[in-house]
């Protein structure tokens, strides 16, 4: 008899001397502050946040979507420790106007807190 076993995925931390924000469900590390772009987003589930970069996040397969801004392909995000959907990754953007988001990450203020040094 084979016994399957489903092993702990890695997990990335960030320097503790940045300021950071991380998953509110469990606390794993998600993007530096210095990461952040853009305060100005809309997520299905209220404002988000536009980041160049991320850790601990997994990507879902890329679909094409009518978003506020215009047709993008984009692809889910969640966090790789608790498997929550935080927001999406822009694959693509149809317009020239929003290839700037190409590659960037959108996480809802829903499923974000922040961490390290913001007193």
């Amino acid at each position: 008899m084979v016994r399957m076993t489903r092993s702990k995925t890695f997990q990335a931390y960030l320097p503790s001397c940045h300021r950071t924000y991380s998953c509110i469900h469990c606390r794993a590390h998600l993007a530096n502050h210095d990461e952040l772009i853009s305060k100005s987003f809309q997520g299905s589930q209220g404002r988000a946040y536009l980041f160049n970069s991320v850790v601990n996040v997994g990507c879902g397969p890329a679909e094409e979507r009518v978003l506020l801004t215009g047709l993008h392909a984009v692809a889910d995000i969640y966090c790789e420790n608790c498997k929550t959907t935080l927001g999406w990754k822009y694959e693509h953007a149809f317009e020239s106007s929003q290839k700037y988001k190409e590659g960037k990450v959108i996480i809802e203020l829903a499923h974000m807190i922040k961490d390290n040094g913001w007193d």
